[in-house]
């Protein structure tokens, strides 16, 4: 199609996440399989890559914005621009939840933190019991420095007994079939309890100027 050299790309096809050090395609076809093609990028300076007629140029490029260029009968075509966006990622998905605390009373706030290591960009899913009711909030933190880590952080305010169970967080890789999940058991009470052991006999003997001790484990 000669007013149309370049096949029209979706929205989704514009925007590229390559994990760190892999080759990636820039996917402007054209719609005549000898057209003379030449990729350019944001300062419109040509970049040397292979062309695929079927799937457009194959490299490893830097992060930035891309566009196509051809010419039909001395008219020059741009294609869409493309948006070439680097990400971390390890293959493997190292994952740690956290909770300040296990045990609540009814009233106080349950903060739980999943942290995801050497990754960027994953899609990470909470399940609670308070899910359902869509009680809770979130929050994510994307830490840099010193190293890659996103904590994800879950606030239940005012919890009730009925909030007790599993809170589980499940990361999944970005680019990969990878995900793992890690669990931790809160219990909420109704209200606060103390449970004494002593550890003594409710008889004892002590001979004269002998030093006791009298042990109580509180819970």
């Amino acid at each position: 199609d000669p007013d149309m050299p370049f096949v029209p790309s979706i929205p989704e096809d514009q925007f590229i996440l390559v994990e760190e050090g892999d080759p990636t395609v820039i996917p402007c076809r054209t719609s005549d399989p000898d057209a003379q093609v030449t990729l350019v990028n944001s300062l419109d300076k040509s970049v040397y890559a292979l062309y695929d007629t079927k799937q457009g140029f194959i490299g490893n490029f830097p992060a930035g914005s891309y566009t196509c260029k051809t010419m039909v009968k001395g008219v020059e075509f741009k294609s869409d621009e493309f948006l070439i966006y680097i990400i971390r990622a390890t293959s493997q998905l190292p994952v740690e939840i956290e909770a300040l605390k296990t045990v609540y009373k009814t009233g106080e706030t349950i903060v739980v933190t999943c942290v995801v290591f050497d990754n960027e960009v994953v899609n990470l899913q909470w399940n609670y019991p308070g899910k359902v009711k869509e009680k809770g909030l979130i929050k994510l933190d994307d830490i840099k420095v010193p190293s890659q880590k996103l904590v994800y952080t879950l606030t239940i305010p005012e919890a009730s007994v009925k909030d007790t169970g599993d809170y589980e967080c499940t990361a999944r890789h970005a680019t990969k079939e990878v995900k793992e999940n890690k669990k931790v058991v809160i219990t909420v009470h109704d209200k606060g309890f103390v449970h004494l052991e002593p550890q003594f006999s409710p008889l004892e003997a002590v001979n004269l100027h002998e030093v006791k001790n009298f042990v109580v484990d509180v819970q």
